[in-house]
């Protein structure tokens, strides 16, 4: 089977705060997003980014053959984007994070003292059976961004500021939600395996905002040791239970990015999986079949954009 993740770019109707300014626009983004999907022949897609179910349908009514769906019911009111997953298999199960875990203090999110004890986005998971008797659970994420958004005067955000202070401040800010989101996906998968990842077939897809080797990645794979490439990958260890492994590193290096940044690719989009996935691990790739667009700091102008400024990452697994 064919598994995959994308962030499909604020995919919201027309109108509103964050949808296109007309239906020519959206129509050619879905149409866009769609013929994607299609021909690349993905079974399983985590999609990250979706604004309202309504758009949803929309996507799904362009899509050959059958396809299920599904969405997380937990956004930000200010911004309600969500994760969710289309499949052309039917969903055995589905169920979603949301809470920071047990443990896990409140986090800083703005000046005065605002904290949250949740994901900004909650994290979906959904079982479905590719091969009879061999279940696969995927959860699906989306962290909180780097891109950094301040608030405005008399409300709103603005992706800008000349207060130096402000910027380090909202920064920090970020980055602390970012990794308290990822423990919370962290103790979601572990809960998930049910004691031992070398039984249990799970896959972690999203949107991590962050690339392989950075601190909030990291969080996700669990117990350190034995990645993909390193000496200690083909030897067993009691690591192997509870451990993911980022297939990011499958990714030949010359391709090795999901999004472009300021004239920069990196890889910020993600497929981890547990030890029942690895030997039937095939060719991992993002579809780079389009020209990405760079991407700045301020979102605002792709509000007019005709496709997604990501690329989905693909993976064929063998159950």
């Amino acid at each position: 089977m064919l598994l995959g993740t994308w962030n499909l770019e604020n995919l919201f109707q027309p109108g509103g705060d964050f949808g296109a300014d007309d239906v020519a626009v959206y129509q050619g983004k879905l149409s866009a997003l769609a013929a994607t999907i299609n021909s690349c022949g993905v079974d399983v897609l985590g999609v990250q980014e979706v604004g309202d179910p309504d758009a949803l349908a929309d996507l799904v009514a362009k899509l050959d053959g059958t396809w299920h769906s599904a969405l997380s019911t937990h956004f930000e009111p200010h911004h309600p984007i969500r994760v969710g997953v289309l499949s052309r298999l039917p969903f055995d199960t589905t169920v979603e994070a949301v809470d920071f875990p047990d443990g896990l203090l409140p986090v800083q999110v703005g000046d005065n003292a605002q904290t949250t004890t949740q994901m900004g986005r909650g994290a979906l998971a959904v079982t479905v059976t590719p091969t009879p008797g061999k279940p696969l659970t995927v959860v699906v994420c989306h962290l909180k961004s780097k891109l950094l958004s301040f608030p405005a005067h008399g409300g709103g955000s603005r992706f800008s500021t000349n207060d130096e202070g402000e910027r380090a401040r909202f920064a920090s800010y970020a980055l602390h939600r970012r990794a308290a989101e990822a423990v919370t996906v962290r103790d979601f998968a572990t809960r998930l395996l049910a004691g031992d990842g070398r039984i249990h077939r799970l896959a972690v897809v999203g949107d991590l905002n962050d690339e392989p080797h950075a601190a909030t990645t990291q969080i996700l794979t669990g117990p350190p040791g034995s990645e993909i490439g390193t000496a200690g990958f083909n030897r067993p260890d009691k690591g192997d239970t509870q451990r993911l492994w980022n297939l990011a590193a499958e990714i030949p290096p010359d391709k090795r990015y999901s999004r472009v940044f300021q004239g920069h690719g990196e890889l910020i989009d993600h497929i981890l999986i547990s030890h029942a996935l690895l030997a039937g691990r095939g060719p991992v790739t993002p579809l780079l079949d389009r020209p990405l667009p760079s991407v700045t700091d301020d979102p605002t102008g792709r509000r007019k954009a005709r496709d997604s400024d990501h690329a989905p990452i693909l993976a064929e697994l063998t159950l």
